[in-house]
């Protein structure tokens, strides 16, 4: 997948569930619909919470990379 263009990036690597979601409903409040955050974690359960969290608030996940041990989360302001 070809890297995407983000309005915002949070990074949340070292962190554990459920601060990467928390961080990032935190960050999503502060944006724009129609802006894209760029979410960078590594823990393992980051992408299946963000997703459940989407799937709820309206905002919508574009894309996940896996690369190693780290996650690239793109998510979409609704």
């Amino acid at each position: 997948m070809a890297e995407m263009i983000s309005d915002a990036m949070l990074d949340v690597r070292g962190e554990a569930c459920p601060y990467p979601l928390i961080r990032t409903k935190k960050q999503m409040d502060q944006m724009t619909s129609g802006e894209i955050l760029k979410v960078i974690a590594n823990d393992p359960v980051a992408p299946q919470n963000i997703d459940a969290w989407t799937r709820k608030s309206g905002d919508r996940i574009l894309g996940v990379e896996n690369e190693g041990n780290t996650f690239i989360i793109y998510v979409k302001k609704k």
